[in-house]
Formats: C-alpha cells, sequence, structure tokens
C-alpha cells in the first residue's frame, strides 16, 4: 500500500527538532488526534494487544498501560520484557501483535516479517528514546571519565584494575583503587547490547574487532545476567563490576562520563536527544518506515553517543479490525504529548518533539485491516 504522508527521510529530520520538555497542548500529533487532551486516540477500543521485547522500555511500556487502559477501561495491553531479540523473533513469527525493541528489525526479520504484516513488511515507530549507561560500582567514586578505546579495553578484559594507567591518566582528579574490574553483559539477545557494541566499534575500531551483535561475543564472555534489571542486579552484588544498562535503571551506581570531542559528557536525556539529531534513515523499507541509524563517533558538544532509541515494532495490516483499532489506539497512546511525558516521568527518557510525533502519527495511520 503507498502511503501518502511525510517520507522517512523528512520524519527522521524532524528528530532534529526533538523536545526535552512537553510541546504545546493545541497541537495535532495527526491522524486527527488532538495532543493537548487524553491522547489515548480511539478511547473506547476494547479486547488485548500482546507484544513482548525490550526490557529496557519496561519502566515506560507499565506507564502506558497504565495511562492507556485507563482512557479504555475494556482494553488491555500485554507486554512481556523478554529482551528486543525474542520480541522481534515473537513477531515475525506471527505471536505477537507488536514488539518492543532496541534496534531495527535486520533483512532477515524484515523479510520474514513480510508473511505475518502484508508484502511492506513490520514498520517501526520511535517511542522510547534513552541514554544507556555505562554503570559501575565503585565505593566512593560517583563518575569516571573514559574514551572509546579506554572503555572497548574494559569491556574486551585488557583492562583489568580500576587504577590502570588509561583510566587513571583520564581522571588526575579522582583517587582510583586497584580494584579488580569485573565485566557484567547480557546473556540473551538485547537491543541495549547491540546500541552499546555500535558505540563501542565506531569509538574504537581498532579494539572492538568483532561484528556488531545483539549477543555478547564468547571470547569476550564474562560475568552475566539475563535483562537489564539482571545485570543491574550483579553490578550492585559485585564491587568493582561494570556493566551497560538503560540510564532509567542503574541507580545508585556510578556512571561513566564518555569522551565526545574535547569534552567528557555525562548521561542526561538532553545529551541523548542531541546524540540522535544526526541519524539517518534506513533504506529499503516502507516510506513511512522510521528505522533510523545513529551516528555514533559524533564529536557535536553535549552530545552522548551511547543512546537507544527504542522502537515500537507494528504490522501495517491486520487480520482483524479490532487488532487494527487496538494497535492504532495504543501506538498513537504512546508517541502521544501526555503517551511521551509519561514515559520521561517513569524512565527519564527524552520526549519526542512535536515534529517527530507528528510524523509517528501518519505512520501508525497507515494500519489498516489486511485485504
Amino acid at each position: 500500500m503507498k502511503a501518502s504522508h511525510l517520507g522517512r527521510s523528512a520524519a527522521v529530520l524532524a528528530i532534529g527538532t526533538l523536545a526535552l520538555t512537553a510541546c504545546g497542548s493545541d497541537n495535532a500529533t495527526g491522524g486527527g488526534t488532538g495532543s493537548g487532551e487524553s491522547s489515548a486516540a480511539g478511547a473506547g477500543v476494547s479486547g488485548t494487544l500482546t507484544g513482548t521485547g525490550s526490557s529496557a522500555q519496561q519502566a515506560a511500556m507499565t506507564a502506558w498501560q497504565n495511562g492507556f487502559q485507563e482512557a479504555n477501561p475494556e482494553a488491555q495491553v500485554q507486554y512481556s520484557p523478554d529482551g528486543s531479540g525474542a520480541g522481534r523473533e515473537a513477531f515475525v513469527a506471527g505471536g505477537t501483535d507488536f514488539a518492543g525493541s532496541d534496534a531495527y528489525l535486520d533483512e532477515e526479520e524484515y523479510e520474514a516479517s513480510k508473511e505475518v504484516c502484508g508484502p511492506e513488511g513490520g514498520f517501526h515507530v520511535p517511542a522510547y528514546i534513552s541514554p544507556i549507561a555505562v554503570a559501575f560500582n565503585l565505593p566512593g567514586v560517583d563518575t569516571v571519565n573514559m574514551d572509546g578505546p579506554t572503555m572497548a579495553k574494559v569491556f574486551t578484559g585488557e583492562i583489568t584494575t580500576w587504577n590502570d594507567p588509561a583510566i587513571a591518566e583520564l581522571n588526575p582528579d579522582t583517587e582510583l583503587p586497584d580494584t579488580r574490574i569485573t565485566v557484567v553483559h547480557r546473556n540473551d539477545e538485547s537491543g541495549t547490547t547491540e546500541n552499546f557494541q555500535e558505540y563501542l566499534a565506531a569509538a574504537a575500531p581498532e579494539v572492538w574487532t568483532e561484528e556488531v551483535s545483539g549477543n555478547w561475543p564468547s571470547q569476550w564472555a564474562a560475568e552475566n545476567n539475563k535483562g537489564t534489571a539482571g545485570v543491574v542486579q550483579s553490578t550492585n552484588a559485585t564491587e568493582g563490576a561494570i556493566t551497560y544498562a538503560d540510564a532509567s535503571a542503574v541507580g545508585d551506581l556510578g556512571t561513566v562520563a564518555v569522551r565526545v570531542g574535547e569534552e567528557y559528557v555525562g548521561y542526561s536525556p538532553e545529551a541523548a536527544a542531541k546524540a540522535v539529531e544526526g541519524s539517518s534513515p534506513i533504506e529499503g523499507r516502507a516510506e513511512y518506515d522510521m528505522a533510523m541509524d545513529l551516528e555514533r563517533d559524533t564529536t557535536e558538544s553535549g552530545s552522548y553517543p551511547i543512546v537507544l532509541v527504542s522502537y515500537e515494532i507494528f504490522c501495517p495490516q491486520y487480520d482483524s479490525q479490532e487488532t487494527v483499532d487496538l494497535a492504532k489506539a495504543f501506538g498513537s497512546y504512546v508517541i502521544s504529548e501526555e503517551g511521551q511525558q509519561a514515559a520521561a516521568d517513569a524512565a527519564g527518557s527524552a520526549p519526542m518533539s512535536e515534529n517527530l510525533r507528528s510524523s509517528a502519527q501518519e505512520a501508525i495511520d497507515q494500519i489498516t485491516v489486511a485485504g
């Protein structure tokens, strides 16, 4: 089906105006949805919508479920935070109505999605923009500076103690102990892992030589756990441990400030949003698909390049009108001003701009009944 709406390039360029506070309440998000009202578009829908995927989205998803279901008491959204890889796998197999994923469908997954979604395949709507924190457990130390090569050497096991000269040189004003570094990584296929590896591959290509993947490379295997909550739990339990996780989940752990150009930048919604501004669209997908590539080696002042854009992946067509109505209504709520602010309050994410929300709404409006 040919969509009549903003093209993907326009949608992605709209990210350049990402707002970090809620936009004006009188503007429409597209598709006739008023952004200042209760934004569960199509209030009054009923039935059950099923999804699985990103654990990084879990806090935001809970907020979205609660807000949507409050406005639609006869509707239910079931979501299992089993990881992005599991979510995409279930989606392309036809096991769920949508997937939450911190990485877009790869070519094989995209082709497989055509079997359940029709000839245009599944499409991506950015829903959750958040920094990935590099978090550590080092009593008395709240922040450590690292550049890309140093961080890569830590996560490949080449640097093994916190007072290693490579780290100490970047932190002349911090007294670092000789505590052994314990790397903690995900043991499930994860979009967070893929996004983190994308940063390491771009910022330290001579150190991080493995092909980027949602799985952790076996030759650098270390302490591991499942999901965002699992790696944070392991890091909290081990002095000297370091991990990567959605920033909303790291709690009181210390965090790394990343070298960008000539400065060190700590994570924040503002810095994450700024890093997304240089993104570019993925070629070869539906015109309205909003999947994007990020510039991980940016030198833009104030940008935090270890960022994830987490998507909701929908089909452009479903077999029943009930599922169409549910998918459009829930998707519209997630990307609405109200939904984005709910996610920001619950998880510290960066709300999308009005322009990006409008483009996302036009993508969601493509959903229709098959045939």
